[in-house]
């Protein structure tokens, strides 16, 4: 098969237009005559490319429509008010059959952008292929929101107070119907506040592990440090509600609002004015020995429906040696190509969002999270020359224990989970198509670098003095030592 670098560019353009050509068609029998994919100009761009001269645009239009094109004038021009009508459409949603395809996006799997039963990201009216600039992905809501489920940091006295303030504020001035974990209203310090004791009994309790979330919640917020939005991204194992996270705790990477003016931020969040940094998340599965029927059928439905034993994690995946002494030893495979084995204390597999965690500990690069890849680090290598790597979203890694390694591995999901990786047994990662959509304060440049600023003091330091003073500084130097050499004259003799 000859790849891209073998076929010259004109065969290569008239490919790709016919495969958007033929996609186009491939819906036409579910969609009406506009709903097809295309606008008028575009399929009269397609049309000639794809016939021959002496093809009357006309004549193709009428035998694939069913129709005439009135729309087109006798100089070949068109309307704009019916193209602009026609022009990327809300109807226009093209229809996914069967599976989700690996590689929908450029690298990455296309993420499922419906979060929750209420909140999807914005059409963009300019976007021409499904792949859309991640700086211009907006939140919109085609229904009010109204279950919100809001998350604090647990064991911390000094988020009571800011709790039981924006729960009552939901209640009441917004009518939301307001879910949080039962376990909070255990809390005993929480059931002294009488403010609390008036709406506790308003409020919807779930268990974790045994109540199922799916399209119940519209809209999450977060209370605390960073662990909250990790928690909530672990309660849903599909499609994930948007998440607001205000930061209350020591770190602040993935929790970039402040709670002084919640109410005025929430409000203009429930309004649909929002920027939206999708996160990705990497979908692990554990394969383990003599299980091959389990495995045919994940690897035949990939990502329709979550594996019984598959897990999302929002940070990273660890597989390390454990309490053994002795080093790990791990085979890594891409795309089911053995790449090389890693002996040390183990490996990070990472998302963007996990690149500033345990990875960045480990001495990787950090990645903005609207990069679609997956970070390889090793931890501690017994080799100088093993690096971090990042390869493409849309590929499929697996782990497993060498077989010459003198003991197995264990692995754990977002710091949570953790299971013994025995010898014969795989773990296999790769992008899911559910990401974690986090509400932005301003925008995705500007809240991920205020985070390295804020929580890892990066590129901190004393500037450097202008031109001007290092001049000065220079001639008052020069003439302090000129006095200098006078008065050690005047002193010899």
């Amino acid at each position: 098969m000859a790849c891209l670098s073998d076929i010259d560019l004109a065969t290569l353009h008239e490919h790709r237009l016919k495969q958007r050509w033929h996609y186009g068609l491939a819906n036409y029998s579910d969609y009406h005559h506009h709903q097809d994919g295309f606008n008028a100009m575009t399929r009269r761009c397609l049309e000639r490319s794809l016939h021959k001269p002496d093809t009357d645009p006309r004549k193709v239009q009428r035998d694939l429509n069913g129709n005439s094109l009135d729309a087109f004038d006798s100089s070949g021009g068109a309307d704009k008010s019916d193209l602009d009508n026609n022009c990327f459409a809300s109807g226009m949603q093209r229809q996914r059959s069967g599976t989700w395809p690996r590689t929908r996006s450029l690298n990455a799997p296309s993420p499922f952008q419906q979060f929750g039963p209420c909140g999807r990201i914005m059409k963009n009216s300019a976007m021409v292929m499904q792949i859309q600039d991640p700086a211009s992905q907006r939140l919109t809501w085609y229904k009010p929101p109204l279950t919100v489920l809001v998350i604090k940091k647990v064991s911390d006295a000094s988020v009571l107070a800011p709790f039981v303030q924006l729960v009552d504020w939901l209640l009441q001035e917004k009518n939301m119907v307001v879910w949080v974990e039962s376990a909070v209203l255990e809390d005993a310090h929480l059931n002294e506040d009488v403010k609390f004791k008036a709406i506790r009994e308003k409020l919807v309790t779930f268990k974790d592990g045994r109540d199922d979330l799916t399209d119940r919640i519209d809209f999450i917020v977060c209370l605390g440090g960073d662990g909250t939005l990790l928690y909530a991204s672990q309660l849903f194992q599909q499609s994930v509600p948007p998440v607001m996270a205000f930061h209350l705790g020591s770190l602040g990477f993935l929790t970039p609002f402040r709670f002084d003016n919640f109410e005025e931020q929430l409000t203009s969040v429930l309004e649909g004015h929002a920027a939206l940094t999708l996160r990705s998340r990497l979908r692990c599965v554990m394969h383990r020995k003599g299980d091959k029927r389990q495995e045919a059928k994940v690897e035949a439905n990939a990502d329709a429906r979550p594996a019984a034993n598959s897990i999302l994690v929002l940070n990273e995946v660890v597989i390390d040696r454990g309490p053994s002494p002795y080093l790990s030893n791990i085979d890594l495979f891409l795309d089911g190509k053995y790449i090389t084995s890693v002996q040390g204390d183990g490996l990070i597999v990472s998302t963007p969002t996990g690149s500033t965690a345990y990875a960045a500990a480990a001495g990787a690069s950090m990645i903005h999270p609207s990069v679609p890849a997956i970070m390889v680090t090793p931890i501690c290598p017994h080799s100088l020359s093993f690096r971090p790597i990042v390869v493409p979203a849309g590929v499929e890694l697996k782990v497993s224990v060498s077989p010459e390694s003198r003991n197995t591995s264990w692995v754990s999901f977002d710091g949570r989970n953790r299971q013994e990786l025995f010898h014969g047994d795989s773990l296999r990662v790769t992008t899911s198509i559910y990401p974690v959509p986090c509400i932005c304060a301003q925008d995705q440049i500007s809240d991920w670098f205020a985070s390295l600023a804020d929580g890892l003091h990066w590129n901190v330091r004393k500037r450097q003095k202008c031109l001007d003073e290092l001049s000065d500084l220079t001639a008052s130097g020069s003439e302090d030592t000129l006095d200098e050499m006078e008065n050690m004259k005047l002193y010899d003799i």
